[in-house]
C-alpha cells in the first residue's frame, strides 16, 4: 500500500482514540491513532500497539471497500499509526448497523443474545451520543438540515452495501460482524464519502465458532488479553480467506 508524505501541522481535534492534524496540503489531513482504549461504561486504559493495529486494519478495509466502488476519505498510509485522509465536511450523526442481537438491541427487539437478525438493522444517532441511548428517526435527521431526503437514501444504501461487503469479508475469516459504526462526510461540499475508521474500536467482532469477543468491551468486563484481541483481528484481516488457524 502506498505511503503518502505530508507535513504534520496544527492539531485540529483530539478525541479518546484519535488525533486529527492539518497538513501542508490544503485538502489533506493526518489522522493519527492512539493506543488509548475507551471502553463502554467509561473505563479507560492503554493497549500497546493498538493505534498501529487500528490504522492498518482501517486502511486495509477502506481499500477493500473502494474496490467495490464505495467512496472513502482514505488517501494512503503515512506511518504505522497514522493515515492521510481527505478533508471533509462531517455529518453530525453516526450510522450503526446491526447483524446480531446484543446489548440494548436484545431488549428493544425481543431477540435473544447472539441471535442473528432476519435482516440488517440500520439506526441513526447523534454523534455526541456516545452511548447511543437515543435513536434518531429519519424525520429528525432530515429536520437537522445536514442532509436532504435524496442524500439520506444514498447514505442508507451505502451503509447497507458496506455491511454486505464487510460481513462477507469477515465471515470468510471466521468472524461474525455483530454490529459496527459508520460516519460520513462531504468531499468538496458535494460527494458523500465514508469517513472516520473501520477497526476493532468501531466493529464488534465475535469468533464465528467460539463466540470469543474482539472489541473494547473486553476492557469493561476485565476479560483480559486485550492486546492479543486487537492483534488477532489484524491477523485475520490480513489473512487469506479461510486461513484462520493459529
Amino acid at each position: 500500500m502506498k505511503e503518502v508524505k505530508v507535513k504534520k501541522k496544527k492539531k485540529l481535534y483530539e478525541g479518546e482514540t484519535k488525533i486529527l492534524y492539518e497538513t501542508d496540503h490544503e485538502e489533506l489531513l493526518l489522522l493519527a491513532f492512539k493506543d488509548d482504549v475507551a471502553g463502554d461504561g467509561g473505563k479507560k486504559g492503554k493497549v500497546k500497539g493498538k493505534g498501529a493495529v487500528n490504522n492498518q486494519v482501517a486502511a486495509h478495509l477502506f481499500k477493500y471497500l473502494e474496490s467495490y466502488h464505495v467512496p472513502t476519505h482514505f488517501v494512503g498510509l503515512h506511518s504505522d499509526h497514522a493515515m492521510v485522509v481527505r478533508k471533509l465536511e462531517m455529518l453530525p450523526f453516526v450510522v450503526v448497523m446491526h447483524n446480531v442481537a446484543t446489548g440494548g438491541l436484545v431488549k428493544r427487539s425481543g431477540s435473544k443474545e447472539g441471535q442473528a437478525l432476519e435482516k440488517p438493522l440500520l439506526e441513526f444517532y447523534r454523534k455526541e451520543d456516545k452511548k447511543y441511548a437515543s435513536q434518531l428517526e429519519e424525520k429528525a435527521v432530515l429536520e437537522a438540515g445536514s442532509v436532504n431526503e435524496e442524500e439520506l437514501v444514498a447514505i442508507e444504501r451505502m451503509a447497507l452495501k458496506i455491511n454486505a461487503v464487510l460481513k462477507a469479508f469477515f465471515q470468510r475469516r471466521g468472524l461474525r460482524l455483530v454490529n459496527f459504526r459508520l460516519e460520513f462526510g462531504r468531499y468538496k461540499a458535494e460527494k458523500l464519502v465514508l469517513a472516520d475508521e473501520l477497526s476493532p474500536d468501531t466493529c464488534r467482532l465475535w469468533d464465528a465458532e467460539t463466540g470469543e469477543k474482539y472489541d473494547p468491551e473486553r476492557l469493561r468486563k476485565d476479560a483480559g488479553k486485550i492486546e492479543e484481541a486487537y492483534e488477532e483481528v489484524r491477523r485475520r484481516v490480513f489473512s487469506k480467506p479461510g486461513a484462520v488457524a493459529a
